[in-house]
């Protein structure tokens, strides 16, 4: 049985950029936007993914998550697309003679533009996450209102100081702030994980920064993936020509072949 060949994928030469250009920052601006809306839906998604399951909500919020890092991969890759094709009209230009400003040849696609425009977008996220991950520590529940049969010993100077803490409120802490927004940024793992389980809650807020470093990853992930997106537009553009090419010689061979079975006229 003779394997099926596979044609061979066809590219063209592009001309590499900066790790950073005049776009940079306009673009972690738009990286950091998208990471705005992105977080605000994943907050009401999973603010309603309250299951009775744990196994469920994992597997729900799972989903969010890996949609999540979806979306910004794609992003990514179309940034990256978009890299390759300057770079191949840039490299188009050179070769005819045709010279190109400086900040021109910085912006085709350049393997570390993708992370650093994440990163960049993202560093207020990472800026929260580690000033959290450096102050959080396990939160104590309460004990309530104190029950009237108290109210004795609280009059009593050797049980007052004991009992001050449940009687006094504690303001909001900076550390309490940092938690409320990196939870925010950080939705589906703590739908995941859980607000009760203190335990794992810290580890959450300990690694924080890490899982905040997910989203520019990703990004930058699928920014890599310009070149191979464009030798696949190549690689296609080619076959249909080639489909196009053999349908002609054939249309072209069967009008040949009814021409010479055509009876012609003797003078």
């Amino acid at each position: 049985m003779k394997e099926k060949k596979t044609a061979p994928e066809k590219s063209k030469p592009f001309l590499t950029g900066a790790p950073t250009d005049e776009n940079t920052v306009k673009q972690a601006l738009k990286f950091f936007g998208m990471m705005l809306l992105i977080i605000f839906m994943s907050f009401l998604v999973c603010s309603m993914t309250g299951f009775n399951s744990r196994i469920l909500s994992i597997i729900v919020n799972l989903a969010v998550e890996g949609l999540i890092l979806l979306v910004v991969y794609t992003k990514g890759a179309d940034l990256g697309t978009d890299g390759v094709v300057r770079g191949e009209i840039l490299y188009q230009h050179i070769q005819k003679g045709i010279d190109a400003a400086e900040s021109e040849k910085r912006i085709p696609f350049n393997k570390m533009k993708g992370f650093i425009i994440g990163l960049l977008g993202s560093a207020l996220f990472l800026v929260f996450a580690i000033l959290l991950a450096v102050t959080t520590k396990k939160q104590m529940t309460g004990a309530g209102v104190l029950p009237s049969w108290t109210e004795g010993f609280i009059r009593r100077s050797e049980f007052r100081n004991a009992l001050a803490q449940y009687i006094q409120p504690s303001g909001i802490t900076f550390t309490d702030i940092m938690r409320i927004l990196v939870r925010m940024m950080l939705m589906p793992f703590v739908s995941m994980v859980g607000a009760d389980n203190t335990d794992i809650m810290l580890v959450l807020e300990r690694i924080s920064p890490l899982l905040v470093l997910f989203a520019p990853a990703a990004y930058g992930a699928g920014y890599l993936t310009g070149p191979a997106r464009r030798r696949r537009v190549h690689t296609e553009i080619a076959k249909n020509t080639r489909k196009r090419i053999m349908k002609e010689k054939k249309e072209q061979k069967a009008r040949r072949t009814i021409a010479l079975k055509e009876p012609k006229q003797l003078n």
